[in-house]
């Protein structure tokens, strides 16, 4: 079978596999830090770091992990990369680090930076490894960064903290509540399958 381009790698994760929207992973965050664009781009960009350092060193030690504890050792990686990322939002954003509470230690049992060790990582070489990551964490943060927005103007009337919306505008408060994010988070999915279905016929 013909071995797809290198850039397809890349370009997968920003929709055909998008982690959010089509493979629906790593939901939990997705809902629960997305009340403004800020946390949005913050997990999103965490997330990343995580998802590409990881993917650098299982792929680079693909052949000398043994296979039985191939999954402990992708988390002990993980953690790794998640503490590096946790302690720097706390020393450099301490607000944003505060804002995100546990969540991002719990990167660490984010299904998408552990599925993709376990199927594309530890099973392609370096480059690939390195283009695969870089799109899906592209795309997790893309995913991210429209729902935050959406829930962040809405909800407050801004984005990124800066009042946008006209003096008269009566924020929907439920933006800014978990029933906003089920709601915004279920017509991108939504409009996602439409325009897959209009691109396919």
């Amino acid at each position: 079978m013909k071995e797809k381009p290198a850039i397809q790698e890349f370009i997968k994760g920003l929709w055909d596999e998008n982690p959010v929207l089509v493979q629906l992973l790593g939901l939990c965050p997705t809902l629960a830090v997305t009340v403004s664009a800020e946390n949005g781009l913050a997990m999103g960009v965490a997330a990343t770091f995580v998802l590409v350092c990881s993917s650098f060193l299982v792929s680079l030690l693909r052949n000398v992990i043994p296979n039985q504890v191939r999954i402990a050792s992708y988390i002990v990686i993980i953690a790794t990369f998640v503490t590096i990322a946790d302690r720097f939002l706390a020393a450099y954003t301490p607000e944003i680090s505060k804002s995100l509470g546990p969540f991002i230690p719990l990167i660490i049992v984010n299904c998408m930076i552990l599925g993709r060790q376990e199927a594309f990582a530890s099973k392609n070489k370096l480059g690939r490894s390195l283009l695969d990551a870089l799109g899906m964490g592209a795309g997790f943060t893309l995913a991210l960064l429209v729902l935050s927005s959406v829930r962040e103007v809405l909800g407050s009337g801004t984005w990124f903290g800066m009042d946008i919306m006209w003096a008269s505008f009566s924020t929907w408060k439920v933006m800014s509540l978990p029933p906003g994010a089920f709601l915004t988070l279920g017509c991108m999915i939504a409009a996602a399958n439409w325009i897959n279905r209009r691109r396919q016929t």
